[in-house]
């Protein structure tokens, strides 16, 4: 079912290369390096632009057939490098660009780039599909001086078309795989961004989120991944699902890469003017960077639910690292506010009867017709062509397993009505008598859980969330915590996602040793 990565021929860099270029840089390792350790290389002409992005494609083409974490490399990823290179040599980019001037990153395949690319959210439908302009973020993350190496795989229009549909799991892309555990849920659905972060593949990457999509593969895949508010990175030339709950984000391996690249996509982009204007307002004077501090978790109240997040029956190497990482945050200054209740959570947790997803089908279907009809040119314009394309392609798109089920129930829909507005008035009012009045009366920063547990809560709020690497299962598996706020409260989610990883640093690679095709 899934197609080989698209590597120009020029890209077919062979494993002596990749062996030449960590030979030539054996006092720096490319493997595992931050942002700012390339950035330090870069200066002290250890490795050049060129070199890192070589050495990443080296890695796509030995791993990536097994992790299938990339959907296509961008032939003009090593012109890009070049001209860092030479912006650098020429100290060009001194107070114009960011850290992230020179820094390779991936693009989950939703996210939509006017160049060779393709932006097809893992469907054939949408290939050959051509944009009018680069998507809002990627126009940030160019003047930010990146290089953007390619699309990551995804779940297939981002989990939004089949109630069988396999997280990571792509008609164009094949079956995405966890690096740590190959038979292991790698989740979804930015599951391509989370695995080549994890396997090195690249150091940084882009997801989207509309209900869990950043959160869940960055805890199934031990990176960290940055949920920002809705409207506080633009939405603009992205693929949808709903603009009501959508919302692009950082996916790296540490805090500091994360807050590096929301750093450069954050603000206002006159394309998705409604939303970006009305969240311009949380974004920091001075920025995000100021936040990264050793000392982030002192003072700061962080809620606990332990019905249902921390029910651990069955999963005692779980149960055991949270006491740990308990013991972890109030020693570095953290008040943990405990045994708290979410009203009505259990509603909120059922995507039918909080009305998420009576209201999301409408959406999306006005979305994607939009979306699809402003393209420059596509062999499908509308929800229904997509729906009659997977019929008539059925041995790519469809299997006895995975349908279309979804898109069925989403075309058969008639814009927003009255039942869709009483749903969308619903979770409001679940937002406020849940999670804004338990932040409002035990006046707290943050709410904390395992994994994404949490990620309904903050999907129908347009809250942000921040995961963290939180351990290992006796297996290898990994999982990850994750702190809520308010919206604009990615300050303090970022002082104590930061804090909180510098006193356990629980993070480690995967074994990509066991992972090489010869």
């Amino acid at each position: 079912m899934g197609t080989k990565v698209l590597l120009p021929l020029t890209f077919f860099i062979s494993l002596a290369l990749a062996s030449s270029l960590l030979s030539c840089t054996q006092a720096f390792s490319i493997r595992e390096a931050t942002v700012a350790e390339l950035q330090r290389a870069f200066r002290s002409n250890q490795l050049t632009s060129r070199q890192l992005t070589e050495f990443y494609i080296g890695e796509i083409r030995r791993l990536n057939p097994v992790l299938h974490g990339v959907i296509e490399v961008n032939p003009e990823a090593l012109h890009q490098a070049d001209a860092a290179d030479r912006d650098r040599k020429a100290g060009v980019h001194g107070r114009s660009w960011s850290g992230l001037h020179g820094i390779p990153i991936l693009l989950k395949d939703n996210i939509g780039t006017k160049d060779a690319l393709n932006t097809t959210a893992g469907s054939f439908a949408l290939l050959g599909s051509k944009v009018s302009r680069d998507a809002g973020v990627v126009v940030r993350l160019r003047r930010a001086g990146a290089i953007i190496l390619g699309k990551a795989s995804m779940t297939e229009w981002a989990s939004f078309r089949s109630l069988t549909q396999p997280n990571g799991w792509s008609a164009r892309g094949g079956q995405g795989k966890n690096p740590y555990v190959l038979s292991a849920d790698p989740c979804g659905s930015s599951s391509g961004p989370a695995i080549s972060v994890a396997a090195n593949l690249v150091a940084v990457s882009l997801g989207t989120e509309t209900d869990g999509s950043i959160l869940c593969p960055s805890s199934a895949n031990s990176v960290v991944g940055i949920k920002p508010t809705v409207g506080l990175t633009s939405r603009a030339g992205v693929i949808p699902v709903t603009p009501r709950q959508d919302t692009i984000g950082p996916i790296t391996r540490t805090v500091a890469d994360a807050v590096c690249v929301l750093e450069a996509i954050a603000g206002y982009d006159y394309i998705d003017a409604g939303a970006t204007q009305a969240a311009s307002k949380y974004i920091p004077k001075g920025g995000y960077l100021q936040f990264l501090k050793a000392d982030g978790l002192r003072g700061k109240r962080i809620g606990i639910v332990r019905d249902p997040f921390f029910n651990f029956t069955g999963q005692p190497d779980e149960a055991r690292a949270f006491q740990s990482h308990f013991r972890t945050l109030r020693d570095g200054g953290a008040i943990l506010v405990d045994n708290l209740k979410i009203d009505n959570l259990d509603v909120i947790l059922n995507f039918t009867v909080s009305g998420e997803a009576l209201a999301s089908l409408a959406e999306f279907k006005i979305a994607l017709n939009s979306y699809l009809e402003s393209l420059v040119t596509s062999p499908v314009r509308s929800l229904a062509d997509v729906i009659a394309f997977n019929n008539n392609n059925a041995q790519l798109e469809l299997t006895n397993t995975i349908d279309q089920s979804i898109f069925l129930l989403s075309e058969a829909t008639n814009g927003i009505g009255s039942t869709e507005n009483s749903a969308i008035q619903n979770m409001a009012q679940l937002t406020h008598d849940g999670f804004l009045k338990l932040i409002s009366q035990h006046r707290l920063d943050a709410v904390m859980a395992p994994g994404s547990a949490i990620a309904p809560v903050l999907a129908i709020g347009g809250f942000p969330g921040i995961n963290v690497p939180a351990g290992y299962d006796s297996t290898g598996v990994p999982f990850g915590v994750s702190f809520g706020g308010l919206k604009g409260s990615e300050p303090k989610l970022i002082e104590i996602a930061y804090g909180f990883e510098q006193a356990t640093k629980v993070r480690k690679p995967p074994n990509n040793q066991n992972l090489q095709i010869h």
